[in-house]
């Protein structure tokens, strides 16, 4: 208990903080816009520019975790997500907020994978399935944080000193993974040309090129949703409180959570009764494009349609486990990398694109409803090419 204690739950807090300081902006977007005097556009870029920073990353942290290993890596970089977080609570201009948001997404990009890596290291490979799905849990529970809790907190705190307790929740998981105890020696010199090359192939592959369109608009849309403009969609088309807005978003972080666990428990096994886990995916992801389709004409449902969202968000992350079967076992690393970082940047694009939108709609005098169900309606029409180029490429099933 002690050894699972000393090596998982640090892994976890930090995945948990990761998420909820990636949606922490969505519950403090109204004192932002009221404080700084922002626009919708500078909103979506000062958010977004934690999953940039993030998803720019994902290609030099596979190096550095196989050549210097999970603690060191993600120690130091939790460091430089606390400083960015005790800064972004002192900021006073959007250039000063953006810079420490780029700085948290770039310290905190290292949470999942570090994860990972460390439970390879220290676990027998029989374990890992069910350690990978509790530490995506715990990331869940940092999504739900960031919900009800965190909108209920606001009125007593103030987003500033809420930053600063974040800081120090931040620095106390480095020092839990800094006090993790050492095992053996990770470091492996890869050549940098043969690295270049194989990651070029990967990236050249039919396969990848199949998966990462989709991926990057459906992981990367509902990121740049839950993360930001959930709450302010909610309340502009809906007209619902911040605080019942909230709730959505905790509906549908419960809908990821619940989805998570339904994986890790019954995916082996409805695989082994002729469900492949591609079909799985496919049928999420058709859910998926019914439930924002719901929520753009205004069904009457909409925390139902929140909780499915946050389900098909889980069901989506399979595309991970499916592209990585097609490639060895030495570039699962880089494959997930790469994969990562075409959600992140799919997420930076959705996120500040739909600011943008929205301040070039508002210009026109239209409505702010009008001017987000429009935004809504490109994201929609996105997710659904890409679904539909993914199906088109699709080859057939190994075990058909």
């Amino acid at each position: 208990m002690n050894h699972w204690l000393r090596i998982f739950l640090p892994f976890a807090a930090g995945y948990y903080l990761s998420y909820l300081l990636r949606n922490v902006n969505a519950i403090i977007a109204p004192e932002l816009i009221r404080d700084l005097g922002v626009s919708a556009s500078d909103l979506g870029l000062l958010t977004s520019s934690y999953l940039i920073t993030f998803g720019l990353f994902q290609l030099p942290l596979g190096i550095f975790l196989d050549r210097y290993g999970p603690r060191r890596v993600e120690g130091v970089l939790l460091l430089i997500s606390g400083a960015g977080a005790l800064i972004f609570a002192q900021g006073t201009s959007l250039m000063e907020l953006t810079l420490a948001r780029a700085a948290m997404g770039l310290g905190l990009s290292a949470c999942l994978m570090a994860g990972f890596k460390g439970f390879s290291v220290w676990f027998p490979m029989e374990r890992l399935p069910s350690l990978n799905a509790a530490v995506m849990i715990a990331g869940s529970l940092g999504a739900l944080t960031a919900t009800t809790p965190l909108s209920a907190a606001m009125p007593l705190f103030g987003w500033r000193i809420m930053f600063i307790i974040l800081a120090g929740l931040v620095l106390a998981a480095a020092a839990g993974i800094f006090s993790m105890p050492e095992k053996g020696s990770s470091a492996q010199v890869i050549p940098l040309g043969r690295l270049f090359r194989e990651l070029g192939g990967i990236i050249r592959s039919p396969v990848f090129r199949r998966y990462v369109p989709m991926t990057a608009v459906a992981l990367g849309g509902f990121m740049a949703l839950q993360g930001l403009w959930g709450v302010p969609w909610l309340m502009e088309t809906g007209g619902h409180s911040r605080d019942a807005a909230a709730f959505h978003m905790l509906l549908s972080t419960a809908g990821m959570a619940c989805g998570f666990v339904g994986i890790a428990l019954f995916i082996v096994p409805i695989h082994k009764h002729g469900i492949h886990p591609e079909k799985v995916l496919t049928a999420g992801m058709a859910t998926g494009l019914l439930a924002m389709l719901g929520l753009l004409a205004g069904a009457g449902i909409s925390r139902v349609l929140w909780f499915i969202l946050g389900l098909v968000f889980a069901i989506c992350n399979l595309s991970y486990a499916l592209l990585t079967s097609h490639f060895p076992p030495e570039a699962a690393g880089r494959v997930n990398t790469a994969l990562n970082l075409g959600s992140f940047c799919g997420a930076f694009a959705i996120q500040w694109g739909y600011g943008v939108l929205i301040d070039s709609l508002s210009l026109r005098g239209w409505p702010p409803a009008n001017s987000h169900r429009m935004a809504w309606g490109v994201v929609l029409a996105l997710q659904l090419l890409t679904f539909l180029w993914y199906l088109r490429r699709r080859p057939a099933l190994k075990d058909e």
